[in-house]
């Protein structure tokens, strides 16, 4: 028989704020940092890993924190959406490029896709943006806007695609 009643203390640094709770050793990560901590970016969707809603990032790797245990996260450095912005208002690079691109309608998937983009280099991806984004599921938008909010912040040209000033990617003559 599985001894659900035992408890652990977790030590881990959520965006920079350390954190000490006991917890029950059976706690997923997503459900720590949203009904221990308080911080609700964190959106837990499918709770199977395949939605990607709940993408954060552990020692700067984005990981599905519906399928870690917060007991696995002790002495980790955890990062949430809500890191993503200095002071609490501005908007990153890459929040801004999904509001002007309009890369979101409901929201619920947002922090999933910008916690995924924010773990790795864009110098390692531009190519690849599709693959890296296909562990991330979105119901609204249908992607397009997505894309096109990825290929703004990361400064990517493609034909008939938006660049970074919203205008059309062919070429536009004199006269």
């Amino acid at each position: 028989m599985i001894d659900t009643a035992r408890e652990a203390d977790v030590h881990v640094d959520i965006n920079g704020r350390s954190h000490h709770h006991r917890v029950p050793v059976r706690l997923l990560l997503s459900d720590y940092i949203r009904d221990v901590v308080g911080l609700t970016g964190t959106h837990v969707g499918c709770e199977h890993g395949y939605c990607g809603a709940c993408t954060v990032m552990v020692n700067g790797d984005a990981v599905r924190s519906c399928l870690m245990l917060a007991v696995q996260a002790h002495g980790a450095d955890v990062r949430t959406v809500e890191s993503l912005t200095a002071d609490g208002t501005a908007l990153s690079p890459m929040q801004q490029a999904f509001h002007e691109s309009y890369a979101l309608q409901c929201g619920f998937c947002t922090a999933g896709f910008l916690m995924t983009l924010e773990s790795v280099d864009p110098d390692d991806w531009r190519d690849r943006t599709v693959e890296l984004l296909s562990g991330n599921l979105c119901r609204c938008t249908g992607y397009q806007n997505i894309m096109a909010a990825v290929e703004r912040a990361w400064g990517i040209e493609r034909a008939g695609s938006r660049d970074a000033a919203g205008v059309g990617g062919e070429a536009h003559g004199d006269g």
